[in-house]
């Protein structure tokens, strides 16, 4: 008899410390999930308050193309972990097998687009090489046709970054651009940002001078520009991902945890 009831002692501490554990579990998912929600939140409000254009932010955002991609770029962001931290806190407060699970699928084809990303660039680095984006430009850039995504693209990469071609001014030799435009040595996108349309330091520029063009490669400018944040951006995937299996065990234990 005192064996029975010692048994059943063991069992309802145990069954106790695993309510314990569960409710533990829970609260910290809520408290996880919650931040998501409010950084998402954040994101979310200030990338629709530049689009809504309160001040005039629009036009200095359209002005400049990698602030207006990054934008959109940051809506998104917004958008998805405001949905992520709704479904956790949700499923979490309310223990919705549900919504966790929801949850849980969510970040898993997160965590799962982001390794397949990660495995295509190793696959198909050789493609990002200078030779590649070099044969590209000499095959598909027009000029100034904002119709054509990839010359309005190389248009905005040389705009934002001061530079001229893969290489340098040179790149336009036998291109598809000069067959175009026979009387232009380099597109006006090549020309420095002192110079304005219609006035003669244009002119000069796309005729050849050096003088009014930026003669550094696109190819340099951009991995100096990239190779001061690639440690960063290096430490923050592995947190991001770190994040995401963590989300992923938390979301799943407590579907299991859950009678």
């Amino acid at each position: 008899m005192s064996l029975k009831i010692h048994i059943g002692e063991v069992s309802a501490r145990g069954s106790a410390m695993e309510g314990d554990c569960l409710s533990c579990m829970k609260y910290l998912m809520f408290i996880f999930n919650f931040f998501i929600f409010l950084g998402g939140s954040f994101l979310l409000g200030v990338s629709v308050w530049v689009l809504v254009d309160p001040m005039g932010f629009r036009e200095i955002v359209a002005a400049n193309p990698l602030l207006f991609t990054g934008v959109y770029v940051i809506l998104a962001m917004g958008s998805m972990l405001f949905l992520l931290g709704f479904l956790g806190c949700c499923g979490a407060i309310r223990e919705n097998k549900c919504l966790l699970l929801f949850f849980f699928m969510l970040i898993l084809f997160i965590f799962l687009a982001e390794l397949a990303a990660a495995i295509l660039a190793f696959l198909f680095r050789e493609h990002l090489t200078r030779e590649y984006f070099t044969r590209e430009l000499k095959r598909h850039y027009q000029g100034h046709n904002n119709t054509d995504v990839f010359t309005s693209t190389w248009n905005a990469i040389m705009t934002t970054f001061d530079c001229c071609g893969v290489s340098g001014p040179e790149d336009f030799e036998e291109s598809l651009f000069r067959l175009l435009s026979p009387n232009k040595m380099v597109p006006e996108a090549c020309c420095q940002r002192n110079s304005h349309p219609g006035d003669m330091s244009v002119e000069q520029c796309v005729s050849g001078s050096v003088a009014f063009r930026h003669n550094k490669g696109c190819y340099s400018a951009m991995v100096d520009y990239f190779e001061t944040y690639i440690y960063t951006a290096g430490a923050l995937a592995i947190v991001v991902l770190t994040i995401e299996l963590f989300a992923m065990v938390f979301a799943m234990c407590l579907f299991r945890g859950i009678q």
